[in-house]
């Protein structure tokens, strides 16, 4: 059955093909690719564009490092603190993952060391069924921690907030804190921007895939931190005061 079309009845298919002249030339071509600078000048301005993209790319990185300076050390040279501050980096289950395991093992160690009198674990529980901190501390426990010495932070949704809330919330003012040497000087610049004299103790984990693929993170979130810690922006969960690393302190003491 067709359709009518001016004096004379033309079927689906043909009113298609004769559509389809109007709709050649829109989008690029199969194939298509774009066109790169033809004079030496274009393409000396295309280097310098695409090198001053990655040093400012790159920049951020550099602060990092920078700013942590000669703040990273072992777990047997880290000074004295009150409190060690553990960031959260995922569970399996209902357990640590092998990265996270790595961070709570040093931080035991640092507390059987001495060098601290409590252990605040800052990790999600934004929902029922994800409780990073119970987690953190459980393992902690098992590993001869006492449970009085750990606290639980269960709003450290980042490490930005992690740091605020240690500062803002808990009280923290000196710390050590533990996480893999990729993220660690991160963690130092923005602990130190949210106001603790911080010291970190990096996690040493064999060179494979996720190692790399923690340090490319870091990259955009170099970037990201360096956001933080020039805005000072509020963390998505503050509340209220907690003491609970006062209290674990004090009864150590």
């Amino acid at each position: 059955m067709g359709n009518l079309w001016g004096d004379r009845v033309v079927r689906p298919a043909a009113r298609v093909r004769a559509w389809r002249p109007r709709l050649r030339g829109r989008g690029p071509r199969p194939g298509w690719r774009p066109r790169l600078p033809r004079t030496r000048r274009g393409r000396r301005r295309a280097l310098r564009g695409a090198v001053l993209a990655c040093v400012l790319a790159l920049l951020p990185s550099a602060w990092l490092f920078v700013a942590a300076g000669d703040r990273v050390v072992a777990a047997e040279r880290a000074p004295r603190a009150p409190v060690a501050l553990v960031f959260g980096a995922g569970l399996w289950g209902e357990e640590p993952s092998p990265y996270l395991a790595h961070r709570l093992d040093t931080a035991a160690e640092l507390y059987e060391l001495g060098k601290v009198d409590a252990v605040l674990v800052s990790g999600d529980h934004g929902t029922r069924d994800y409780d990073e901190p119970t987690a953190m501390r459980r393992y902690l426990v098992d590993r001869g921690v006492p449970a009085g010495a750990v606290v639980r932070d269960y709003a450290g949704f980042d490490t930005w907030d992690s740091c605020v809330r240690a500062h803002r919330v808990f009280g923290v003012d000196r710390a050590l804190l533990v996480s893999q040497g990729f993220h660690i000087r991160r963690a130092l610049a923005l602990c130190r921007a949210a106001g603790i004299d911080a010291y970190g103790v990096g996690v040493d984990e064999p060179r494979r895939g996720a190692w790399y693929y923690g340090g490319l993170r870091e990259i955009p979130g170099a970037v990201k931190a360096a956001y933080d810690a020039a805005f000072t922006p509020a963390p998505r969960f503050l509340g209220p005061r907690e003491r609970g690393v006062d209290e674990a302190v004090a009864a150590a003491r």
